[in-house]
């Protein structure tokens, strides 16, 4: 049965870091592009950044550029989410998405596979 698991989330301050860590187990992991989303309650559901297969392309929302860094090790079924510089409005619950998109871009994931529980990231001002 296969698994998605996210950990790392948290509260801390504006300006502070948070690490995002997502293991999946029972699945080839370099299989699936792979990736983070994020909901606000009261909010829609917004990509947040995804990392491709194997060459590692990565995509990242805007508002993230330049504070966010995502990562793979294929031989740890491991992503992760490096998050610099939190603002209040990276408040929200972030999912840990496998995807059969061979691509990353801002419609990503087109074709969901497997997504966590969540874990929550809450900025304070």
């Amino acid at each position: 049965q296969v698994q998605v698991k996210e950990s790392g989330g948290g509260l801390v301050q504006a300006g502070g870091s948070l690490r995002l860590s997502c293991t999946a187990s029972a699945l080839t992991f370099d299989d699936y592009s792979m990736g983070w989303f994020r909901q606000a309650p009261g909010k829609e559901r917004e990509g947040v950044s995804c990392i491709e297969r194997a060459v590692g392309i990565t995509y990242y929302k805007d508002s993230v550029k330049g504070r966010f860094t995502i990562s793979r090790d294929n031989a740890e079924n491991t992503l992760y989410l490096q998050m610099h510089s939190l603002k209040p409005e990276d408040t929200a619950m972030y999912y840990c998405v496998a995807a059969w998109d061979a691509y990353c871009s801002g419609s990503w994931p087109l074709m969901e596979a497997y997504r966590g529980q969540g874990t929550q990231v809450t900025v304070s001002s």
